[in-house]
């Protein structure tokens, strides 16, 4: 049987050690990685190997030639272009064409008993069987779940947590027939996981899962490359390790030179040709390549050295990694995460702090401070995007420099001379930070629309207005010393999670775009935005019998930016309206819970007082809405929404509409008995707003107060769901108690549990395994349906460590059983 080793990849998330370097021949433990790959496969027979290579292929091809060396027999498929994991393998079709092969990954570390995975296969006569292993944390992995023989029964690419059902993932090693083949279309761009296996399923061929023991490692990231190193050297994978070990976990390689004074605390490793002087003291996982030196009195602890460093004296290394070629002078000092790219130089008694990065070539002054990256910045946090954008403390974690940052890698994915429109809320810190995207967006030959102070409605209708995205920059809503940076699509939705992870990456790689002289963006103020989006308003939205109705409405602006549009928009409906809190307050963009609380039975002592037909308070930034019925009773958020529901259901009569599965199930109940359909979706905003803009959309809520009017905008919108509402009364002649009295009680309760992050890939298997025989859903993370109806959802949080549980029962008391029983199902993973 022949194998494939897969060496094309950038390994753009290795960078700067990547930069010159195709990741495959990056050392683990003094070896390349694609080597301990090879020996693995000689280890079980695998000698004729087809390697697949694209980005610096002839690095790859000069290091290992024709693999005699090894004892091996390699051979090139060499690819033009990117092909993906399958249109590589592909590529080298004429060579595999005659028997079984196996695909292995020339950039993971693994130690697996390849041997018992072709027994497997050849035994269950699978046409793939793909090679599985479980993870504390699947989001970057391929989940999988296989039934008792071993048969493929679901898998997903690259999940958020709200998708996570499993912990065991696809580690990119397959074994496979010929037959494959005629599923891969040629000089394309095809994946294994995301295109073929969903194909092979769906036709009912045998795609198997091996679930293998052992050790397995993709070395993606800057952390698992450190790790992979203290695991060999800890010995958790079989891998052969050149030299010496002249005491328990110390070894150290041909040629090199260690003085007696010394000091060696394993494991760690010392490569051929290094010289350690007197002094110099060696700490655990520390690995050093060939031929460096380290002088006297240096201090290295879980550093990761490549070849032919110098390491100047009373020097400092702490979990860092040194590139190849590098000079680092006396007393300076690398901090934990920091990355030195190949040949630098790092001064005298300069000082490079944590998660730095610096990329090949550069040279850092002697007594400098070096806490951003040479020449690019980077963010250093393992989360980029929140719940709504990139957000944190004003000037502690937001600052003016990470904003132009963070706009110019935004910048840097659209095409040149792309229009971006921006807008903000009412703070001075909102006003500040949108001054430098600005300035960064044009630097990066983007030409920018600023709509200033406006909702966050109107940013987001003016950026679907021809533009090819937007940047709305807000006060985090609750926190008052924070700020939300939001990135909108051509739709004026949220960037979707690909849109996100396509932002990452080029923050994460550092590599902004900079206009050329003659290209800076223009810059342009829109005039009369207000009166352009209550005429949208008014023509979009079905506001017939309004004016005739003699409807008395309070509405509470609540000192936002939505008092900016309303007296346009209540003019135009010739509503009697009484407006209160119209005027804007810097010092106050927006409102705790408990503010917000007592502005409602405010709002409602007013309505009771006035004898309106109802009331309705916006939040700071006119995106959300609450509800005051006539009675002066607050209209709790997930109630209003099956009021709206009721409402539009009751009048459209057929169509679709788009909830949250946090929702409660009575409002499948409601709009099935009007002709409606619900569509459940996961509980990210940008899904929602994907659904709700589908043909046929009817409505969209998510429980909160944010409601989407598909007609007008596929995105929450305050105002409009106003302008909806007064028309649906208006026409419907029905109070809003007399509409919620006539909707079923929900019963839906809410627990978070605390939940380590290294659990939570385990935590949402035990939950499957749990649920038996019973329905799961798993739409956004896992909803267990008991044969009664009684459901359950287990939702793992993808920023905090904390595992999120819904629960809805016919009362609370059983709802709240059901918390009990599937709390103890997520604590019982951490024991």
């Amino acid at each position: 049987m022949k194998a494939v080793v897969m060496a094309g990849g950038e390994g753009t998330r290795l960078r700067p050690m990547t930069a010159s370097m195709p990741k495959p021949l990056l050392p683990v433990a003094n070896r390349p990685i694609m080597e301990h790959v090879l020996r693995l496969l000689k280890r079980h027979g695998l000698t004729e190997t087809v390697v697949t290579v694209q980005f610096l292929a002839s690095l790859v091809k000069n290091y290992f030639g024709d693999g005699e060396e090894l004892g091996m027999d390699l051979t090139y498929a060499h690819e033009e272009k990117p092909l993906g994991t399958a249109g590589s393998v592909k590529n080298a079709e004429e060579a595999l064409r005659s028997d079984s092969f196996l695909v292995i990954s020339g950039d993971a570390l693994t130690d697996f008993d390849l041997t018992d995975l072709i027994r497997f296969h050849r035994e269950r006569g699978a046409l793939v069987t793909v090679c599985l292993t479980r993870v504390p944390n699947p989001l970057e992995f391929g989940i999988t779940i296989v039934d008792d023989d071993g048969r493929v029964e679901r898998f997903l690419e690259k999940p958020t947590w709200g998708q996570v059902f499993s912990d065991t993932v696809n580690t990119g090693i397959y074994v496979m027939e010929p037959e494959v083949f005629d599923y891969v279309d040629p000089d394309i761009p095809v994946d294994w996981s995301g295109d073929v296996f969903p194909k092979l399923m769906k036709e009912g061929k045998p795609v198997f899962g091996y679930v293998a023991e052992g050790y397995w490692e993709d070395v993606g990231t800057h952390e698992s490359y450190v790790k992979a190193q203290a695991d060999v050297l800890e010995g958790k994978v079989e891998v052969e390790i050149d030299g010496f070990e002249i005491s328990p976990g110390v070894w150290i390689a041909e040629g090199a030179e260690v003085h007696a004074d010394a000091k060696l605390r394993g494991p760690l490793y010392v490569g051929d040709y290094a010289k350690i002087e007197a002094g110099a003291e060696i700490r655990e996982h520390t690995v050093i390549g060939s031929n460096v030196v380290v002088k006297a009195d240096a201090f290295l602890h879980r550093a990761v050295v490549h070849d032919n460093v110098y390491i100047g004296p009373q020097t400092n290394l702490r979990g860092c990694v040194i590139g190849k070629n590098t000079d680092v002078m006396r007393a300076a000092r690398i901090e934990d995460g920091a990355v030195i790219g190949d040949e630098c130089l790092v001064g005298e008694e300069s000082i490079v702090q944590g998660n730095v990065r610096v990329y090949p070539f550069k040279t850092i002054e002697a007594g400098a401070f070096v806490n951003t990256s040479v020449i690019w910045e980077a963010r250093g946090q393992a989360q980029l995007f929140g719940a709504r954008g990139v957000s944190g403390i004003l000037n502690v974690e937001i600052t003016p420099e990470l904003a132009v940052r963070l706009a110019s890698a935004y910048a840097t994915t659209l095409k040149k001379g792309s229009t971006v429109t921006t807008a903000r809320d009412h703070s001075r810190g909102a006003r500040a930070l949108k001054r430098a995207v600005i300035s960064a967006l044009q630097a990066s030959a983007i030409d920018v629309r600023d709509l200033e102070n406006v909702p966050l409605p109107v940013a987001r209708q003016q950026t679907a207005r021809g533009s090819a995205g937007g940047v709305m920059i807000r006060t985090t809503p609750g926190v008052p010393d924070s700020v939300d940076i939001m990135f909108f699509d051509e739709r004026g939705a949220d960037l979707s999670q690909a849109g996100q992870r396509k932002l990452d990456r080029v923050y994460a790689r550092q590599e902004y775009r900079r206009a050329f002289p003659g290209e800076i963006g223009d810059l342009r103020f829109p005039a009369s935005v207000f009166d352009a989006y209550t005429g949208s308003v008014m023509r979009e939205v079905d506001t017939t019998g309004v004016a005739e109705s003699g409807l008395k409405i309070v509405v509470d602006a609540a000192n936002g930016s939505a008092g900016l549009v309303l007296p346009s928009l209540l003019g135009r409906l010739g509503v009697d309206a009484l407006t209160i809190n119209p005027g804007l307050n810097e010092a106050r963009p927006t409102e705790t819970a408990e503010a917000r609380r007592a502005g409602l039975v405010r709002l409602g002592e007013i309505v009771s007082s006035a004898r309106a037909a109802f009331g309705v308070r916006f939040d700071p930034v006119g995106e959300r809405l609450s509800l005051v019925d006539e009675r002066g009773r607050i209209v709790e958020d997930q109630r209003a929404l099956l009021v709206m529901l009721d409402l539009i259901a009751a009048e459209r009569r057929s169509g679709r509409v788009a909830l949250p599965v946090t929702t409660t199930r009575i409002a499948e109940q409601v709009a099935a008995y009007h002709g409606t359909q619900v569509e459940w979706t996961t509980t990210s905003p940008d899904d929602l707003t994907r659904v709700a803009h589908k043909e046929g959309s009817v409505f969209g809520g998510d429980g909160q107060g944010g409601f989407i009017v598909p007609e007008f905008s596929s995105v929450f919108d305050a105002t409009a769901a106003f302008a909806r509402l007064i028309g649906l009364v208006a026409r419907t002649q029905l109070s809003l108690s007399q509409i919620d009295a006539r909707i079923p009680r929900a019963h839906v309760l809410k627990r978070d549990v605390i939940t380590p992050w290294a659990i939570k890939g385990l935590v949402m298997r035990r939950v499957v395994e749990a649920a038996g025989d019973r329905s799961v859903d798993t739409t956004d993370g896992v909803r267990v349906v008991e044969p009664d109806g009684r459901w359950v959802l287990v939702l793992p949080d993808p920023a905090e460590a904390v595992t999120h549980l819904w629960a809805e029962g016919p009362d609370d008391a059983t709802a709240s059983e059901l918390l009990d029983e599937w709390s103890v199902i997520v604590d019982s993973a951490e024991r």
